[in-house]
């Protein structure tokens, strides 16, 4: 997902520079989205993995 959030920065920027300002718009909206689902899940999965699975696998 992160991955895409990038792509999708790049065109925004590429297409502001050359002046398509509707699709740069759309192209950063979308990329600020994903950065943002993207960043919701990496905190949720690092606080399971930090509390749940860590309980569930037992102490080392």
């Amino acid at each position: 997902m992160l991955k895409w959030a990038l792509i999708f920065a790049v065109v925004a920027l590429i297409a502001g520079a050359l002046g398509f300002t509707g699709m740069a718009g759309a192209a950063a909206g979308i990329a600020k989205l994903l950065f943002i689902l993207f960043a919701i899940g990496f905190v949720l999965f690092l606080a399971l993995g930090l509390t749940v699975f860590r309980a569930a696998t037992g102490p080392k």
